[in-house]
């Protein structure tokens, strides 16, 4: 079910989508993934429509959909934000429990609240979807003009690009920053031209590292037709067994995964462990037009070293065999960097309806900003990389 709002001062209609079944697929993805951009999965109509139509995003889990777009007179789509209303801040990798507990101590409604980005994800990547800025204003004015006609005291755009986060920043939006630990590749040959990068010591230690993940193993590297769903029953496994431990819950269900064999299996890496013909380890990873995301991993069997085995070395092998920019191996996890990973500034943006609890978060953030930049700083000193270090691009800059 749709709803139009007001025109805006533009002649553009906003319009709000409960689902993303009301919005054409080949509109959502032509704005999501324009020409000549940086494919990002996790965008398109049928990696966020899966999460709907599975159950994973849904009101049953706190997940309201309310997407936005923006259409010309004639009707044609020239702007549309992933919009959710939270019942609460699960499933998100930017904390903001600190804010929603004083803001209710304070006699506040924090929940709902609104956010865009990609369920469940911690992918940087764009967020006002349109191919001017002018229009990523108007998205971003909608969405404002959204949140006090629904009454809601807060919006946040979490893991948008640097360019994208730096316009949000001239709109009014406040800022954080937070880190992640990504691998570049520099034209590597393979995985043994890479070592060559590091420092002795860190190299012998990856090597040892490797031959002990390996030994009596049987690793496999699956995409495309050659996954199958006793591959998938495997990982699901897995992935039930991470998510009970870490989260409490695993945020996404069976019927997900089938879905995303269906629509994007050659976008999908998935990475599994065999121990004397039985599989006992899977990491799911995501294939984009320059990176590739690892995204779940989880083990039915204990043996040495298999989380890095199959999350860091394995992603680092196959994005030099498929010549991609980087790995993006999720959030958190400061053992990535001995294998490579260097910390990289991610960010969020963020609108405060009430004045005194902007003002007041905005003060928080300040401080925040140059405390967690001087810590990234601190960290890529440690790096693995001989004293020369290689040259790191900038991801989010794509």
């Amino acid at each position: 079910m749709s709803s139009a709002e007001p025109d805006t001062p533009d002649g553009l209609t906003v319009r709000s989508h409960g689902a993303l079944n009301d919005i054409p697929r080949d509109q959502w993805d032509q704005l999501a993934n324009p020409p000549g951009a940086e494919f990002d999965p996790f965008l398109s109509w049928d990696f966020l429509q899966a999460l709907e139509e599975s159950g994973s995003a849904t009101p049953d889990t706190g997940w309201y959909p309310r997407h936005l777009t923006l259409e010309d007179a004639a009707g044609a789509l020239v702007g549309a934000l992933p919009l959710y209303l939270k019942a609460h801040s699960q499933g998100e990798y930017v904390f903001d429990h600190a804010w929603a507990d004083a803001w209710e101590r304070a006699g506040g409604q924090y929940y709902p609240k609104m956010l865009t980005a990609v369920p469940f994800t911690p992918v940087t990547g764009r967020r006002l979807l349109a191919v001017d800025e002018a229009t990523r204003r108007t998205l971003a004015s909608a969405a404002v003009q959204a949140a006090s006609q629904w009454n809601i005291a807060s919006w946040h755009i979490t893991f948008p690009d640097r360019k994208s986060w730096q316009e949000m920043a001239a709109m009014g939006l406040l800022q954080r920053v937070d880190r992640q630990y990504i691998w570049q590749n520099q034209d590597y040959a393979g995985y043994a031209d890479f070592l060559e990068a590091l420092s002795s010591r860190k190299r012998k230690a990856l090597r040892k590292e490797r031959e002990a993940a390996q030994a009596g193993l049987e690793i496999e590297q699956l995409t495309g037709d050659d996954l199958r769903p006793e591959h998938w029953d495997v990982f699901f496994a897995c992935y039930q067994d991470t998510g009970s431990r870490k989260w409490g819950f695993p945020y996404l269900n069976r019927a997900f995964f089938d879905l995303i064999h269906q629509r994007l299996r050659d976008k999908v890496l998935l990475v599994m462990a065999k121990q004397d013909g039985r599989y006992i380890a899977s990491a799911l990873n995501f294939i984009g037009s320059h990176a590739l995301y690892g995204r779940y991993w989880g083990r039915l069997a204990d043996h040495p070293f298999l989380h890095f085995e199959l999350c860091y070395h394995q992603a680092i092998d196959a994005a030099i065999v498929l010549r991609l920019d980087r790995v993006e191996a999720g959030a958190q996890g400061e053992h990535k960097l001995a294998r490579g990973y260097l910390p990289s500034p991610v960010y969020s943006a963020h609108y405060i309806a009430d004045d005194g609890f902007r003002g007041a978060v905005s003060d928080f953030l300040d401080r925040e900003r140059p405390a967690a930049l001087h810590d990234i700083e601190l960290q890529r000193q440690e790096s693995p990389f001989k004293a020369v270090e290689p040259k790191q691009e900038t991801h989010d800059e794509h």
